[in-house]
């Protein structure tokens, strides 16, 4: 269950959750989308804002009500953190954010959950535009993923991540 209050909380809860069922290394992510004019709703709730898990025609349709008369551009972003978990280490924690606005209506059919309505300026298209390679680079848990990569490599050069279950 992802009780935490923020992405970081629920990642490490998902990561520790499969780490202790198995006993071995493991890697969750949380992530959602944070709308300044809302005070950062829907976060963590973003999957299941309109009070069902996965809905995502409902969850953009609340949030484009709950966004009425607010006047463009409504800044918004993508966050993900991803934790990784290891037996007898500190976790690795790393966020990415993808920064756009939330539009009034839908642009594009690629994509899941809020892509038709966020709307990438330097690009000109809602994230539901874009070719797949473009928004992998672009994401927020690619941005994740890579600062966790860079960590690790970091901790491999220092010889402070080493591999001691392995003979």
């Amino acid at each position: 269950e992802e009780t935490g209050t923020t992405f970081e909380e629920n990642a490490l809860i998902k990561a520790n959750y499969v780490m202790n069922a198995c006993g071995q290394a493991a890697i969750a992510d949380d992530s959602g989308l944070e709308v300044d004019a809302l005070n950062g709703e829907p976060g963590v709730y973003s999957a299941r804002y309109c009070g069902r898990h996965g809905d995502d025609e409902a969850n953009n349709e609340l949030l484009l009500k709950n966004l009425a008369g607010v006047p463009a551009p409504r800044h918004a972003r993508y966050v993900a953190a991803i934790a990784l978990v290891r037996p007898g280490h500190e976790p690795i924690i790393r966020r990415g954010t993808c920064e756009g606005e939330i539009l009034t209506e839908r642009r594009g059919t690629g994509g899941f959950g809020y892509d038709p309505i966020f709307y990438l300026p330097q690009y000109g298209c809602t994230t539901a535009q874009l070719e797949p390679d473009v928004k992998n680079e672009l994401s927020h848990r690619g941005k994740a993923l890579r600062a966790i990569k860079e960590q690790l490599r970091k901790y491999c050069e220092e010889g402070a991540y080493e591999d001691t279950d392995r003979q």
